[in-house]
């Protein structure tokens, strides 16, 4: 599975799936689970580099003793909106709004893909941004209903 990066709005986020033939409905049902699973850890604020405290302390995390001070302290980092998937022929694409969700949300999800390749559904490649030539995007307001989530 090949990972590319086109320009990236984070507010603005399409994100584009090419499977190597085109998916069953069982395997898009696999593939809207794994977009709204990390959409909901998105959506609570899963995704704050800010708050990595069990990752910075080690490898040994017996007995850590978290601090929700600091947790509380740092900003919120959710992402505000996503639409469903769509899918036309060989293609998936989804919108998202990171809002201020990291980068590491985009691993996460890169991560999550790659198993999903190797385990489910085999997929040719993943593009995040910008625009798709096979499958042209048209303009929305973010007062589409489709955009709200």
């Amino acid at each position: 599975m090949e990972v590319r990066f086109r320009e990236c709005d984070w507010f603005d986020l399409w994100i584009w799936i090419k499977f190597s033939e085109i998916p069953s409905q069982q395997e898009k049902q696999l593939l809207d689970e794994v977009f709204n699973s990390w959409f909901l850890l998105g959506k609570l604020g899963g995704f704050n580099a800010c708050n990595m405290q069990v990752l910075e302390s080690g490898v040994d995390v017996s007995y850590f003793d978290y601090d929700n001070q600091a947790a509380d302290d740092e900003m919120m980092s959710v992402m505000h909106n996503m639409t469903d998937l769509e899918y036309e022929n060989e293609w998936a694409r989804c919108w998202v709004d990171l809002g201020t969700a990291d980068a590491n949300a985009i691993d996460t999800l890169v991560n999550a893909l790659r198993q999903f390749d190797k385990e489910y559904v085999a997929i040719e490649e993943v593009i995040i941004g910008g625009q798709n030539s096979d499958w042209l995007v048209e303009p929305k307001s973010l007062d589409d209903e489709d955009y709200d989530r």
